[in-house]
Parts: C-alpha cells; structure tokens; sequence
C-alpha cells in the first residue's frame, strides 16, 4: 500500500512530466508538426495524472485493518446511515465485534451526511437453515459511530 509521501513524490514527478510536455506541445504548435494533436491529448491525460495523485496525496484511501476482523459482505446500503452486512454462520462473538468495527470504520465518509441521521448504523446478519429449503435471515449484531466528527473512531457495537 502507498503512503501519501509516495504519492506525493509520484504526483511531483508527473507534474514535471506535464509540464515538459505542455512545452513540447507548444513547440509542435508553433513548428505545425503533425502530431502536435496528440500531444495536447497526452498533455491532458498527463495533468488528469497529476490532479489525481496528489489528491491522493492529501487524502488517502487507507482503510486500518482491525484485528480478527472476518471477511463480510456488503448486502445494503442506502448511501445515508444504514447499512446491512451478512457474516458466515459460524461466526465467534469476537470476530463478529470485530467485523462490525471493521466495517463501520470501512464504510464511513462524510460523503453520508445531510441525509437522515448523524449515526451511522451496520447491522449484521446472516443466513441460517433450520430445515431443508429454508432460509432465514438472522441479525448478529449492530454497530454505530458517528457521522459528523471523523476524527471520533468511537463504534458502539451491541451483540444480539
């Protein structure tokens, strides 16, 4: 996984790279070359380049892992502040904290507010078969954080 040190280093380097080849664009500009078209095309690919790794640079996609954390799946997301996850059915209770931290911690972005809710709320399930050809859903457990302080890693997890 990159740091945004590295990113930055990368974003500095393509930036570079932009701007010698803007110069040659121009230069192909003022000569008529003929390929002076695909340099305004590489010249723009280039600064997309650039803008996109130094955003990663100030703000990267990093996502901490949580120890003994299992794998889950995402089953529903109204983009606003409930979310349902599905866990196998052998799951232990630790893992199962776990996971419903992981994935309230995975699943934040400020990107949810103004929608509902301050609270952000995953909920655990699973699938259960009692009897041959028939399913069903069982909730595990439910975790809360907050929405609006991203800097409040607090999750409130209640195990049913």
């Amino acid at each position: 996984m990159l740091t945004p040190t590295e990113f930055a280093t990368y974003s500095r380097w393509v930036g570079i790279a932009t701007v010698v080849m803007a110069g040659l664009t121009a230069l192909a500009f003022l000569l008529r070359w003929g390929v002076r078209f695909r340099f305004v095309g590489i010249t723009g690919f280039l600064g997309v380049v650039t803008v996109g790794l130094f955003a990663l640079s100030i703000v990267p996609i990093v996502h901490t892992p949580v120890p003994g954390a299992g794998k889950y799946t995402l089953v529903y997301d109204n983009g606003a502040t409930q979310v349902v996850i599905t866990v196998p059915p052998e799951v232990t209770t630790e893992t199962l904290e776990a996971t419903l931290v992981q994935a309230a911690n995975d699943l934040f972005s400020l990107g949810r507010l103004g929608r509902g809710g301050d609270r952000l709320v995953v909920i655990a399930r699973t699938i259960r078969h009692p009897q041959p050809n028939v399913s069903e859903p069982v909730i595990l457990g439910v975790a809360t954080r907050s929405l609006s302080d991203r800097t409040d890693t607090h999750v409130d997890v209640k195990i049913l």
